[in-house]
């Protein structure tokens, strides 16, 4: 919170203090550090800070003039939010026109989302879901608080002035309205009880995350606050035991605050069931004697440094994500980044979101835009009447909107070619015609059957053709086929890809299947599924592990199938965990007497535990180099050129 423009507005340091401590736990949580697990909390403090702060305005302005001018709220809402929005839009944009966005669908919607505040139920509607966590981050994924904050200062100062006007209450003389928070605080317990209720341990929160109905609690918690704890009605004359109470409630709020975020994630179930209230609640403990005058807290957390970063928190939150998404080394993925890349990203963050600030929002809070259309008025719009600095100005923000507008036109008709040319693009694009064996790899090989392969898969298979995790071009799965004497491989590798669930409008293995299909493809194939199944029904999806495996193998009929089986190192309690891993091969192997036509290969039995990453899912350059090799001997054995399959009726299983 900025130093107010208006005099007669007091300016709380504390609170810019507090909305440092929230924007870096936000960084922190999306930079993948695992020791703060529970920095997405961040945005819960911004919900509380927000709430209480508009609600404290909105009442401050109806006590002195009986009224609350709407248009004038909004238009200063604009004024702060808009320009720093558009800017950052329009960048972004021109970034990802230029370097290419991983789904230009999904991002071409992400920015009008954003534009109209609504992103939050785009997300909804598209099926963003925490679940689908291995697959890149959207460089506008974070924008969905934006839109709650932004529809609750549409909506709140309608709500206000009902309330105002039902409760009927005169207010106190120290400006307190006990009866009308009580109303709020009904209000906001019940958006949690709509959270707790929705919430099933075994589904995708993602509905509740980011649902305004649902996040309402924690601005609606901060309004009650305003309602009884107005800062220009608080005085200095407090005893000093009054105050140590204040400071000390204050201290233990943080304190809370700082062990959710240590101790919770966004799959912890506490969360969505009371866990967000004492957020809220924890939140408003620091806020009292943060906006009191007497109270030490306030200059405690107003330091310089915090204080700095608070004063640019809402452009250091809109950076924060797109700095780290799109220079991220591994396909957008922070977890993968080292330390080194982090602590550039942070800068880069902090440099982007200071030039923010002085250029942009502060010259627009003081009547910037007003200065510059009335000396238009008066010298015109001839190009010599700008100075040069201004001209440069111009011309550069010019060609950032050329390259943004044309990247948005361009992704609107790549949108409309349809789903089927995507797909039969990716499909093309996928095609690779192995090197030629050697004469040793040609004798000490057991060759097979299958001269085309359609190799579908989800991020487990991404670091079998990726360079940087193999280097060497012979370790990849591609040259592996061509030694068991594969001579046409399609590789379908897509993060978070799954037999029925869609991730960011990628097609889904079904549809591959399909569109391979209807490209009249003969050969074998290659599944190497099942990491996203297991965890997408163990989140609730009312499609079964069995179901999936039939609609597979329904679509490719009776060509020769390997499976490849899955296993996790993750602890149970979560959708990715070892024991869910274990119920999709139970199936699996269930399924498989069915299909003459089908083998398992049984990774799950070779994988070694030093081959997995931290993430206990997917593996290190060590562990794809000897998968895509295993993979490959074992397709050589379930269909060989010569001699008998491994597996059969009893255990289809393949080594």
């Amino acid at each position: 919170m900025p130093e107010p423009v208006k005099r007669n507005q007091r300016y709380m340091p504390g609170l810019d203090g507090l909305r440092a401590i929230a924007v870096l736990s936000v960084i922190i949580f999306h930079l993948g550090f695992g020791w703060a697990p529970g920095g997405l909390l961040g945005v819960g403090i911004f919900f509380t800070l927000s709430g209480y702060l508009i609600t404290d305005l909105l009442l401050a302005q109806l006590s002195a003039r009986g009224e609350i001018k709407l248009g004038s709220f909004w238009l200063a809402r604009a004024r702060r939010l808009l320009p720093a929005l558009f800017v950052m839009l329009a960048i972004v944009l021109a970034w990802v026109t230029i370097f290419g966005p991983a789904q230009p669908d999904q991002f071409r919607k992400a920015v009008v989302s954003a534009v109209l505040y609504v992103n939050n139920w785009e997300q909804i509607l598209g099926n963003v879901t925490y679940f689908a966590r291995f697959a890149p981050e959207g460089p506008l994924n974070h924008l969905w608080s934006l839109s709650v904050e932004e529809q609750f200062y549409i909506v709140w100062p309608f709500l206000l002035l009902i309330g105002v006007k039902l409760v009927r209450e005169r207010p106190l003389a120290s400006g307190v309205r006990p009866r009308l928070a009580l109303v709020t605080v009904g209000l906001a317990i019940a958006s949690s009880i709509l959270m707790a209720v929705l919430y099933h341990p075994s589904l995708d929160p993602s509905r509740i995350y980011y649902g305004t109905d649902t996040r309402a609690g924690g601005l609606l918690f901060g309004a009650a606050l305003a309602m009884v704890w107005p800062s220009r009605r608080l005085s200095r004359r407090i005893t000093p035991q009054a105050r140590n109470t204040l400071d000390a409630m204050g201290v233990l709020g943080l304190a809370i605050i700082a062990i959710m975020i240590w101790r919770t994630g966004e799959f912890s179930s506490f969360l969505y069931q009371g866990g967000f209230v004492v957020l809220s609640l924890a939140t408003v403990m620091v806020l009292m004697p943060l906006a009191h005058p007497a109270c030490r807290l306030g200059t405690w957390l107003g330091v310089r440094p915090l204080r700095w970063v608070g004063v640019r928190s809402y452009a250091i939150y809109l950076w924060q994500t797109p700095v780290i998404v799109l220079t991220a080394a591994h396909a957008g993925d922070p977890q993968d980044e080292g330390l080194l890349r982090k602590l550039l990203q942070v800068v880069a963050i902090f440099a982007i979101s200071a030039l923010s600030w002085k250029f942009i929002e502060e010259p627009i809070r003081h009547g910037a835009i007003g200065r510059f259309f009335a000396r238009r008025r008066a010298v015109g719009w001839k190009w010599e009447t700008f100075a040069p600095v201004m001209r440069g100005v111009i011309i550069g923000a010019g060609l950032v909107l050329v390259v943004a507008v044309a990247g948005m036109a361009g992704l609107n008709s790549a949108s409309a070619e349809g789903e089927q040319i995507r797909i039969k693009e990716a499909t093309a694009a996928g095609t690779t015609k192995p090197p030629p064996l050697t004469p040793k790899q040609a004798s000490e090989s057991t060759n097979t059957s299958c001269k085309a392969v359609v190799h579908i898969g989800d991020s487990t298979s991404e670091g079998l053709i990726s360079a940087e995790y193999l280097p060497i071009a012979g370790q990849r799965i591609e040259a592996r086929y061509g030694e068991v004497g594969v001579k046409e491989v399609h590789m379908e590798v897509s993060g978070a890809r799954s037999i029925e669930e869609r991730f960011n409008e990628e097609p889904n293995a079904q549809e591959v299947a399909e569109a391979w299909k209807a490209e009249r493809f003969k050969g074998c194939w290659v599944l190497a599924l099942g990491t996203n199944e297991a965890a997408d029904v163990a989140a609730g999806s009312n499609v079964g592990e069995r179901e999936r495996i039939d609609k597979m193998m329904a679509i490719i009929g009776d060509e020769p199938v390997l499976w490849v089986n899955v296993k996790s190192i993750v602890p149970p309690g979560d959708p990715y965990s070892a024991e869910n891993m274990k119920k999709w091969d139970e199936e699996l192997h269930d399924a498989c007497p069915a299909y003459p036509n089908m083998r398992i290969y049984n990774w799950a039995a070779d994988v070694k535990k030093e081959w997995f990453i931290e993430d206990g899912i997917h593996f290190t350059s060590p562990g794809y180099a000897a998968r895509a090799e295993l993979i490959a001997q074992a397709l050589a054995h379930a269909f060989p050129a010569k001699g008998k399959s491994e597996g059969g009726a009893k255990s289809c299983l393949v080594s």
